[in-house]
Formats: C-alpha cells, sequence, structure tokens
C-alpha cells in the first residue's frame, strides 16, 4: 500500500489498481497498470506479469528520463 508519505515524495505514481484506496494529491502524476493478479497463478503466468511489468517500468524510465 502506498503511505501518504512516499505519494507526496513522488513525482509520478504508479497503482494496479487500488482506486480510492490510494491518497491522491494534485500535482501528482498518476497511472494506473491494470495487470492480472499473480496469487494462485502458475509459475509461467507470473513470470509473465513479472515481465510485463519489467517492460512498464523500462519504458516509463525512458520517458521520464531525458536522453544523454
Amino acid at each position: 500500500m502506498l503511505t501518504i508519505e512516499a505519494v507526496q515524495a513522488s513525482d509520478v505514481v504508479i497503482t494496479m489498481g487500488c482506486g480510492d484506496a490510494c491518497p491522491v494529491f494534485p500535482g501528482k502524476q498518476y497511472r494506473d497498470w491494470k495487470l492480472d493478479d499473480p496469487a494462485g497463478q502458475d509459475v509461467e503466468a507470473v513470470r509473465s506479469i513479472r515481465d510485463e511489468i519489467e517492460a512498464r517500468v523500462r519504458t516509463l524510465l525512458a520517458d521520464l528520463l531525458p536522453v544523454q
């Protein structure tokens, strides 16, 4: 769960379907990533979810960091 302090210290907040349970502050950039829940999934499904998260993080970093 996101803490208020973590959100206040962030420029971009990634949520995964927490909806109203996540703190929302003006001026922050929010992105909600819809992902399958790994609970109860077999190892191949969990690996697929892990790989999707990695790809999204890499894309996010490329979007946020200036090209050097």
